[in-house]
């Protein structure tokens, strides 16, 4: 079986509720992490590792993720599938069916992942990405016994065990899942309201299927603030597209403290940038000092100091320029905090 039998299944139809005030005009999936929007980096793992078709699950503001993907992607086929209502992951996959036959890699549009995809793709087994996290009942479960997975559970509250699933499954032969998600489609079977990929999983597992859990290290969720801002000090971290200092010119009085992502078409004067700092195209910084934030394209900042902030696309914020002359033993608070003189 060759890599490219395989079509790639990529759910992008969440709301990003989490990443409110951001989502409500834009979808999740194109924020931006490093130098590129979160799906992005995914579709660059899946060209590189030599997967041809993908089918992309959509749903809110899913037209502009297509807009996004045939601008920078238009070398890649990619087939789009309408998830009307958030019913679950297991739902979305499910809505898949009639585009996927023979072997299929599923890989969720929030996560960015470290992984060496050819584990995924080679060999003759089914496999299923997992990590052993602090506090699993966040996440699907999955017990194991022999090499392989005897057990998996979604979010449960009582965890056997700390190896959550994270983001890759891949299966040889996609009727089996597929005929797994139909009966619980057929019996309404939901956890939480909604059509588990889990409880799918787990039903082939009862069934006498096996599933081989590959362990990985690196897992970066994009789903809250905090960890939005995370994956961008990985990314950076890492090397994706390095410090771009064509788009600062000398003249500008700027500073640069990597790792940083400039994109070209950006404007930063008289600030300092960096470290952990992704700048989209077409963004004004003036007079700033910016660390660990993302400002994501055509957003204006000025006289300003920023740090863990996400700036949105075409956002404006202006903060406040001070000219003082002060004298020896003279103290200056900004700010309404309640430091009193001399303490």
């Amino acid at each position: 079986m060759k890599k490219s039998d395989f079509t790639a299944v990529v759910p992008v139809a969440g709301a990003g509720t989490r990443l409110r005030p951001h989502t409500y005009t834009y979808p999740k999936v194109l924020l931006t992490v490093g130098n590129k929007p979160i799906i992005g980096h995914i579709l660059d793992d899946l060209a590189a590792a030599g997967i041809k078709k993908i089918c992309m699950v959509t749903g809110y503001l899913g037209d502009k993720i297509k807009t996004y993907v045939s601008s920078a992607y238009p070398g890649l086929d990619v087939d789009y599938v309408e998830q009307p209502e958030p019913k679950g992951l297991g739902h979305a996959i499910w809505m898949t069916r009639s585009r996927v036959t023979g072997p299929m890699l599923v890989m969720l549009g929030d996560t960015i992942l470290s992984a060496d995809l050819s584990k995924f793709l080679g060999g003759r087994e089914d496999c299923i990405a997992v990590k052993e996290v602090p506090d699993p009942r966040r996440f699907g479960v999955v017990e194991v016994k022999n090499g392989y997975i005897s057990a998996m559970v979604e979010k449960p509250e009582k965890p056997r065990t700390n190896l959550a699933i994270v983001g890759i499954y891949s299966f040889r032969n996609s009727s089996q899942l597929y005929g797994s998600l139909q009966r619980l489609v057929d019996s309404g079977t939901t956890t939480r309201g909604e059509i588990q990929f889990t409880d799918a999983m787990a039903m082939m597992v009862r069934r006498g299927h096996r599933i081989k859990p590959v362990k990985i290290e690196g897992w970066y969720d994009c789903g809250k603030p905090e960890t939005l801002l995370e994956t961008n000090r990985f990314i950076l971290g890492r090397g994706a597209g390095g410090t771009m200092r064509h788009s600062v010119p000398k003249a500008s009085g700027t500073l640069i403290v990597p790792p940083v992502y400039i994109a070209p078409g950006a404007e930063v004067r008289d600030s300092i940038i960096g470290p952990h700092v992704s700048v989209g195209p077409g963004c004004r910084i003036e007079r700033s000092i910016i660390s660990d934030s993302i400002i994501n394209e055509e957003a204006q900042v000025s006289d300003i100091n920023l740090a863990g902030s996400l700036i949105g696309p075409s956002a404006v914020v202006l903060g406040r320029r001070y000219k003082l002359n002060v004298g020896e033993n003279s103290e200056v608070i900004f700010g309404t905090g309640d430091i009193a003189p001399g303490t």
